[in-house]
């Protein structure tokens, strides 16, 4: 017997394939998974999942589907509305990926979603950490300036390309470093 909680209302969880399982399934407005037969509340098993990549998933085996279902995109599906079809994208607004209830998701564009997560607590200690790193960089700090003056000069005619294989390393962190986002320090 599944233990109620005050305020959870459930709805089916449906998907491509899913008349041809055993079991029906549902998702609480908490995030909870369970399978049943004939009702939730009698025969309801609450379903754990997995984690993936952080996400609490759902594996169900169909045919012509790779199984994999995200709660958080399904809770949002069952019970959030979109703004727009630009809001493609669910955030967890208090940065918790496992925290899936209907309160803490909202629906987002990929501009707000990743603005989301450049001011994610993890994502800013890490960003902390790595501006005061100074062991195992590739460049050292006359390197970036010496970057950065080049990048930086409007009668610049050597390519991103030569200028990444003079000091060793990938043209991508020569972007990085020309917008900011990597060595923004350094002046």
């Amino acid at each position: 017997m599944l233990k109620k909680i005050t305020g959870e209302t459930w709805k089916p969880l449906e998907f491509p394939g899913w008349k041809q399982l055993r079991k029906k399934y549902a998702l609480s407005s908490h995030g909870r998974v369970v399978s049943y037969s004939e009702d939730i509340h009698e025969d309801g098993k609450l379903l754990n999942g997995s984690v993936t990549t952080g996400y609490k998933t759902l594996n169900l085996h169909r045919s012509g589907s790779s199984g994999t279902l995200y709660i958080h995109r399904e809770v949002a599906r069952a019970f959030l509305k979109k703004s727009t079809p630009k809001h493609k994208y669910v955030i967890h607004h208090n940065y918790d990926k496992l925290d899936n209830t209907a309160k803490n998701l909202k629906w987002t564009t990929l501009e707000e979603m990743i603005e989301h997560q450049q001011k994610s607590p993890a994502k800013v200690a890490y960003k902390k950490v790595q501006a005061t790193r100074t062991k195992g960089l590739k460049l050292s700090l006359n390197d970036v300036k010496s970057i950065k003056k080049t990048l930086g000069s409007k009668t610049r005619i050597t390519p991103i390309k030569k200028l990444a294989e003079k000091y060793g390393v990938s043209e991508m962190t020569l972007y990085r470093i020309k917008s900011g986002e990597n060595w923004a320090r350094v002046k």
